[in-house]
């Protein structure tokens, strides 16, 4: 300060140095009142710092300072330069200087007195010579890190003591932000305050030499947001966007600062629209996942997360907020609480990504809350994504159709970033030297982002067969094509056609299949799924109903929100367990069971996929019900016809079959398609065992066998010429 009088610090370390050259002065001016027994020093080397050791420290320049020790008075002296550095510092400041020590002091709100601590424990840090001049001043040649009592007698008198120990309470700034820690000598032994050693905070130090590395305790679950997003890369319809754009011009011209909550399934873009926000703003931003800040010490780990965002003068970002709530529910909320308190005393502004709503219970003190949901985008909005995701691709063949993947699966942005890569992969495994992205391997990769959370209370079922297969009335068989149809076409009509904007409830499909078991339901849902090229689930709804009030809802909440992003096909079958007669109620579990079926109502209306219902019994089902499904097909039990052309397909063509068998006579039984399915399997193990093909006999008592099973007699009516073999 003697050696070059600028009026401003050409860096932040200049203004460092000058702050450790006031410490020195300081140190210099206690010594002089400080009276050390003098003991022979050479018996002590090492163990002991003399005076003259410690004068010439004093006396050497500390980056490049000469001592000056021939001023008046010393006192004088130290407040003439606390004058100049705080001149200077303006002066740089107004200059555009960025001097992280008066940064520090700016975001953490320190009083001087705090600043002289921090510069006290700073000094070691960078200059090994004060851990020699501490040992001597506290008389304890293992002690190099200054105590809250070397402290509270270099920069207070005697009567101010009392009120700057409350710096170092646990509710103080420099402890509550850990800017410096307080440790004692001997871990074991609790110690008075004022034997404490004071160390400043690694993190803080860091900072203080100009890093703004991310704090190593919180690195590995959050990092600096890079930023390239810009508004024009968002993927929100028109409207969110207009909203989101006039919600950040509104909400920047006030003071308060918001809590954003972004909320809505994965992929719609909320932490995308988080970065773009902010980039719209000029504010870095800070990105936490918040499954692993669970894990740890939460409340610590928050404050660390929350510091850290303060010395990057950014935001913050939360993603994966669920994880959060649903912690939240185990220990009735406190965690939360607690964390929306801590986000309140955060100064800037703080985005919270969840898939789930939430709303605070507690009034905000600082912050506005703004919660903003971001739905799975339209058919036409899907289109365009995929369009964009697959431009500028050189192997994307020519079968590819946009409108038919944007139709049947309900994705997200990122979730059909995920089936890209997904398709890409499984395009590399069929060829790696020219993968092709076609139809198959797009489907692939779809099907692949879809199908596995479904099994926990659905079953996957594998389509095996073809229209020719299904033997059925025509009419029936038309219909059924009609909702493959309906599956195809759906983005066409309710988008492109506008069909969408007219209708209030779901875009989806329902459809009711009803008839005695063994009719062809199963096998029918099996078929539309294969030519539609959609999984297929099927749940047993006796399953999922639970004698247990709330649990039946709680199954099919489940089923439903897997299935959101699976878009599969939801076949219930055994509806009737749900059904009953939408009961006039006679006790209170009926007066449930009615509640379960307008719950199933509503999500089938809500759902976009398409839901089956396979009921044996149509009357059992309130008309009602059925006015809200787009399809009610019967399956009818076979007439004679039917079953003998259901009998003639029956068997692979591997099987051989005996001369005498003669399908006219077994379509007299009245049975359906499922038991003859498992009479022709009964009779060709019957076959196996014992000859070489199949022949009317075994056919006749595999009839027998089934007839057995539902319980009717076997009469010389049915059986005729072949009664001998059956009785």
């Amino acid at each position: 300060m003697h050696h070059h009088n600028t009026s401003v610090y050409n860096s932040n370390l200049e203004h460092i140095r000058d702050e450790l050259y006031r410490i020195k002065q300081i140190v210099h001016l206690h010594l002089d009142d400080y009276g050390v027994e003098q003991v022979n020093a050479n018996s002590f080397h090492g163990l002991f710092i003399s005076r003259d050791e410690v004068d010439a420290i004093l006396q050497t320049t500390l980056y490049g300072h000469e001592a000056d020790a021939c001023s008046a008075t010393e006192h004088r002296e130290i407040e003439r330069l606390t004058r100049e550095i705080a001149k200077k510092k303006i002066e740089s400041i107004e200059n555009g200087k960025e001097l992280r020590l008066h940064l520090l002091e700016e975001l953490f709100h320190l009083t001087p007195f705090e600043m002289g601590v921090l510069a006290i424990c700073l000094a070691p840090e960078l200059d090994l010579q004060y851990e020699k001049l501490y040992a001597y001043l506290q008389d304890d040649v293992t002690r190099k890190q200054p105590s809250v009592d070397l402290v509270l007698g270099l920069l207070s008198s005697t009567e101010d003591r009392f009120a700057a120990i409350n710096c170092f309470s646990p509710a103080a700034p420099l402890i509550r932000n850990r800017i410096v820690h307080l440790t004692s000598p001997r871990l074991d032994d609790p110690v008075p305050i004022l034997s404490r050693s004071i160390k400043v905070d690694d993190r803080i130090l860091y900072f203080l030499m100009g890093s703004d590395e991310v704090d190593a305790r919180i690195r590995s679950f959050s990092y600096m947001a890079d930023m390239r997003n810009r508004f024009e890369d968002l993927i929100l319809s028109g409207d969110e966007k207009n909203r989101l754009s006039s919600l950040i011009k509104w909400y920047s011209r006030t003071e308060t600062p918001v809590i954003f909550f972004f909320h809505g399934p994965y992929g719609t873009g909320k932490k995308m629209a988080s970065e773009v926000v902010c980039n719209e703003l000029k504010l870095p931003l800070l990105m936490v996942d918040m499954k692993a800040v669970i894990g740890s010490e939460f409340p610590e780990t928050m404050d660390a997360i929350l510091r850290e965002a303060l010395l990057q003068r950014s935001s913050v970002c939360l993603l994966g907020f669920d994880a959060v709530l649903k912690a939240a529910d185990n220990d009735e909320g406190t965690a939360v609480i607690n964390l929306i308190k801590r986000l309140d005393r955060f100064p800037n502004w703080i985005f919270i990504s969840s898939e789930t709503q939430w709303e605070p219970t507690l009034v905000l003190k600082k912050h506005k809350f703004v919660s903003l949901a971001f739905p799975r985008p339209s058919f036409v909005l899907r289109k365009q994504m995929w369009k964009t995701f697959l431009n500028g691709r050189n192997n994307v063949s020519d079968d590819v159709d946009i409108a038919n993947i944007a139709s049947k699966f309900n994705f997200s942005a990122g979730q059909m970033k995920d089936a890209l890569f997904s398709a890409c992969n499984i395009a590399e495994m069929k060829n790696s030297g020219e993968p092709v992205l076609s139809m198959d391997t797009l489907f692939g990769g779809c099907k692949a982002q879809s199908g596995n959370k479904l099994t926990r209370l659905a079953m996957k079922i594998e389509p095996r067969h073809i229209w020719d297969d299904i033997v059925l009335p025509e009419d029936v068989k038309e219909q059924l094509v009609e909702v493959s149809g309906y599956i195809k076409h759906k983005g066409k009509v309710y988008a492109d056609w506008g069909f969408g904007r007219k209708l209030s409830s779901g875009r989806g499909l329902n459809a009711l299949f009803s008839g005695p078991s063994g009719t062809g339901k199963t096998m029918a849902s099996g078929i539309i799924a294969g030519v539609v090229e959609l999984d297929i689930y099927r749940i047993d709804l006796s399953g999922v109903v639970s004698k247990y009030i709330g649990e039946t809802e709680k199954n099919l909440k489940k089923i439903f929100e897997d299935a959101e992003t699976s878009n599969a096909i939801l076949f219930f079958d055994e509806a009737d367990a749900i059904f009953g007669k939408r009961s006039e109620v006679k006790d209170s579990h009926d007066r449930y069971a009615n509640i379960e079926t307008s719950y199933l109502l509503q999500r089938m209306e809500e759902y976009d996929g398409v839901v089956i219902l396979a009921s044996n019994f149509k009357k059992n089902i309130d008309d009602a019900f059925l006015r809200r499904m787009h399809f009610v097909i019967e399956f009818p039990l076979p007439d004679e016809k039917l079953r003998e052309k259901i009998w003639e397909g029956i068997f692979p063509e591997e099987t051989p079959l005996g001369d005498d068998v003669d399908f006219t006579f077994l379509a007299r039984f009245k049975v359906t398609g499922g038991n003859i399915k498992n009479i022709a399997l009964s009779a060709a193990f019957l076959a196996a065992g014992d000859s070489a093909t199949v022949e009317m006999g075994h056919l006749v008592r595999a009839t027998k066998r089934e007839f057995q099973k539902m319980g009717k007699l076997c009469t010389p009516g049915d059986f005729g010429e072949y009664y001998e073999v059956v009785k």
